[in-house]
């Protein structure tokens, strides 16, 4: 936990989830002292946040995943997320927690396909890497494959091909 100059806790009041100019995933953690309203914001690698966070936090990214979900649902997707979390011992709740959480963490990845996905542009990976692990997850796979990356690019493609033709 960090301590304002006047003595008073900083309580996180966010985190952004951010790619970094070396295309490095970060987290930008907002705090503020609430006596004094003095407010700070740190860029941190993802996953350090040790002494940042306050408590389980949702990322933006996330909360607006959340806010995406039908009423009704939003009480079982929460508990089911933030138990995941409390889990695996993490205070930050991002946007791909939630696919983790509700796969229940089945899927790996090859070394191969992971390093593969780290050459796709920032603003499509975190898609790419939804879309690649509901596939594996449907077809009832336990691990992305490259073959698999291929596979799902033709048909997202081909798509593509399809539209350009009419």
């Amino acid at each position: 936990m960090l301590v304002c100059g006047c003595g008073g806790w900083m309580h996180t009041e966010g985190v952004e989830e951010r790619i970094s100019r070396e295309g490095d995933p970060t987290w930008f953690v907002r705090s503020e002292c609430r006596p004094c309203q003095w407010v700070v914001g740190v860029d941190v690698p993802v996953g350090q946040v040790d002494g940042l966070v306050d408590r389980l936090m949702w990322t933006d990214d996330a909360r607006h995943r959340l806010d995406r979900v039908p009423p009704y649902a939003v009480p079982v997707l929460r508990e089911l997320v933030e138990g995941f979390a409390r889990t695996r011992r993490q205070r930050v709740i991002t946007y791909d927690l939630i696919d983790q959480a509700k796969t229940g963490d089945m899927v790996s990845w090859d070394p191969d396909a992971e390093q593969r996905l780290a050459n796709v542009p920032a603003p499509v990976r975190a898609m790419a890497r939804v879309e690649l692990e509901r596939t594996a997850v449907d077809r009832g796979e336990r691990a992305v494959t490259v073959a698999l990356m291929e596979e799902v690019k033709a048909r997202y493609f081909g798509m593509a091909a399809q539209r350009d033709d009419a």
